[in-house]
């Protein structure tokens, strides 16, 4: 009760005291917002490779045929719940007059894409339309129908970053040209690795895609496998592919469900494909995450150092509330020579000064997880009023890749950075506390 009686009093009395509390809490406030943001980055991140490309992507070193039937046995195992194929190009896609932009072309299966992906919901216009999203383009029943990025055909405002997605969506239905190509192998000159053919695709917009993730917005367009396929490799016998993105089932563990998958390719591509061992190793099985995981080691690395760097400016904490507590215990030498002439022991009044240390840490840390909470879940109104007042865009989808900031606290930091704060106000207080341990009562009350 002594010690609660005390700390009441130099709180009450000792405003100072108070200065300690917001340095603890903007500190914590501060290692919060940090964490969170950075984490949220990397979440984001990591979920965007899922909604593009599925849980796993079984990827060969060359083109194959025969997909159809891989992927029926694909999906009559347990782990895989449905899986599609893309065939990928490159090209120049002719949008109006001045207008050419360099793309990146996936051949996809529409229906079952939207199966293994968030495909459906990128949507503009079909996202809320029952059934599969389909190419087809209303009022041309015999064009041959695109998806295209939002960022290939409209650029976001300089000042908001944001799309007129009115202009954006009068752009269904128009004709756009795809210029892409394939090397020809020449027979005449063996070893000169073929010759370039260019390939001409005329097609009408069906619709626009629009993932929030500026790179893939920006750089993809979506065509029929059969078109690509078609036009690029005509001579091919069957169906192909480059790439089978998967689905994986509910509760399936990854690891076992990559097993399940590279036992059904190496028995496929050995019979059905007639592919050698090399071949069949060289195949890539990898999940989103993993194929993103170099790039998310990197940000993880730099959110250690931002946070290691402002841990150490944050540790000027432990310096301030040093220097308040020992001026308080230099004021307050009359009442810790008295409270120690009444039998209190030394390590008892050194309790009293580090205990006090611990609940302001206690009390900032407290007033700092709120204050971090409430900036992290609104930091995209709080950019939105920076830009409104002061004109000026901090977060632009062009450079940090996804249209809006991930506002999402991450408790798993928050935790440990209030403990360390709490930890750091008591330290601070301990060097205070072992002065007034240490005062001699008849010293300090000779002359009372």
């Amino acid at each position: 009760m002594l010690k609660l009686f005390l700390w009441l009093r130099y709180l009450r009395k000792r405003k100072i005291v108070f200065l300690s509390v917001a340095a603890v809490a903007l500190s914590v406030a501060l290692l919060i917002v940090v964490a969170s943001l950075f984490t949220g980055f990397i979440n984001v991140f990591e979920q965007s490779a899922v909604e593009t490309v599925g849980d796993v992507v079984l990827a060969p070193p060359i083109k194959f045929g025969k997909y159809p039937l891989f992927i029926e046995r694909l999906e009559q195992t347990s782990a895989v719940k449905a899986a599609t194929a893309t065939l990928s190009a490159q090209g120049l896609l002719y949008v109006g007059k001045g207008n050419v932009r360099m793309v990146s072309v996936w051949g996809i299966e529409p229906g079952r894409r939207a199966k293994v992906t968030g495909f459906k919901w990128s949507l503009l216009k079909q996202k809320e339309s029952p059934g599969e999203p389909s190419f087809k383009v209303s009022g041309f029943p015999e064009s041959i129908g695109g998806f295209v990025g939002v960022g290939v055909v409209a650029a976001p405002d300089e000042k908001t970053d944001e799309y007129d997605f009115d202009a954006v969506e009068r752009m269904v239905g128009q004709r756009v040209v795809l210029t892409t190509g394939t090397i020809i192998e020449d027979s005449k000159q063996e070893g000169t690795g073929g010759r370039f053919k260019r390939k001409i695709v005329p097609f009408r917009i069906a619709d626009i895609v629009f993932t929030g993730v500026y790179y893939v917005d920006k750089t993809f367009i979506c065509l029929p496998i059969e078109e690509v396929q078609k036009t690029l490799y005509p001579n091919e016998d069957g169906q192909i592919a480059d790439q089978i993105q998967i689905k994986l089932a509910d509760d399936v563990e990854t690891d076992d469900a990559k097993a399940q998958i590279r036992g059904v390719w190496q028995v496929f591509a050995a019979e059905q494909l007639g592919w050698g061992l090399y071949l069949i190793r060289e195949t890539s099985i990898k999940t989103a995450k993993q194929m993103q995981s170099q790039y998310v080691a990197e940000l993880r690395k730099q959110m250690g150092v931002l946070l290691l760097i402002f841990g150490v400016v944050s540790f000027s904490v432990v310096v301030l509330v040093f220097c308040i507590f020992y001026m308080i215990v230099r004021l307050k030498q009359r009442d810790i020579a008295i409270i120690k002439s009444c039998g209190t022991a030394s390590s008892s009044v050194a309790l009293i000064f580090v205990g006090f240390g611990a609940c302001v840490g206690i009390i900032g840390s407290a007033i700092g997880a709120v204050l971090g909470y409430a900036v992290t879940k609104n930091i995209n109104t709080i950019e939105e009023w920076i830009r409104i007042i002061f004109g000026l865009k901090l977060w632009k989808s062009s450079v940090y890749m996804f249209s809006k900031i991930p506002s999402e606290v991450d408790w798993s930091s928050a935790l440990p950075i209030v403990l360390f704060a709490v930890a750091a106000a008591a330290i601070g207080a301990l060097i205070p506390a072992i002065v007034a341990a240490r005062t001699r009562p008849v010293e300090i009350l000779r002359y009372e």
